[in-house]
């Protein structure tokens, strides 16, 4: 396989930054395309399907090898999104969670999936021994969480921020205040309209308009999250 430009802007729009304090491994491997994944996540299904075996074993195949050939015992982050959360979450079970190289794991970051504890706890569920985060000074732990606008809360066909078993939550962490409460999300949002969707022409950003020659833009202020639960979820309201 090979990475396209459509691979190398996900990279771009959700990974490139951690290399300002991180070496960054980023494996390819196969997964449903966004137009596949909304068709799923649609009312009738469309016919795609997620080949839960083939992702897994293409990304635990790369985790291995960084382990035999990069890791050279250093302390790690895992970091995915929506169907990589998923899959790095499964990785994390089978490959991580109570054995020996679980001491390496400085944290898994695992946003736009649905991980499961004990209501009021921790640990449990998802994982047996890796914990939820709570300050940014602890270590091997998990941030993870389902975002929704705070005008556009979880409807009651939700698969996201809803889990199922007796006494159970989906976990939620928020990254601007571990903590808990409400926090300051520091963005850095796309100047061109490329997302991870596509690209869509930009609407200014001041008034009057101005040019903005910078690939990213940072709007302090303008963005807040706290977790929140419904009558259909638990998620992190932005």
């Amino acid at each position: 396989m090979t990475a396209d430009p459509a691979e190398l802007n996900v990279i771009r729009q959700q990974f490139a930054r951690f290399g300002s304090k991180c070496r960054r491994y980023a494996p390819l491997y196969r997964q449903v395309t966004l137009a596949g994944l909304r068709r799923l996540l649609g009312s009738g299904g469309g016919g795609a399907s997620l080949d839960r075996g083939l992702q897994y074993d293409d990304v635990r195949d790369a985790w291995n090898y960084y382990l035999e050939h990069d890791n050279k015992g250093r302390g790690f982050v895992l970091i995915g999104h929506s169907q990589g959360s998923f899959i790095l979450a499964e990785l994390i079970r089978k490959e991580i969670d109570g054995k020996p190289v679980q001491s390496r794991m400085v944290s898994a970051i695992l946003p736009g999936a649905t991980l499961a504890v004990p209501r009021g706890k921790d640990v449990g569920g998802a994982f047996q021994h890796v914990p939820l985060c709570h300050s940014a000074s602890q270590t091997g732990c998990v941030i993870t969480y389902a975002s929704f606008r705070s005008t556009l809360p979880p409807p009651a066909n939700t698969r996201f921020g809803k889990v199922t078993g007796q006494n159970m939550a989906a976990a939620c962490t928020n990254p601007a205040a571990l903590g808990g409460g409400i926090g300051d999300l520091h963005a850095y949002l796309s100047t061109d309209g490329r997302t991870i969707t596509g690209t869509t022409p930009p609407k200014p950003w001041v008034v009057p308009e101005r040019p903005i020659n910078t690939p990213w833009v940072s709007v302090p202020g303008l963005l807040t999250a706290q977790c929140t639960s419904n009558d259909n979820a638990t998620y992190l309201e932005v």
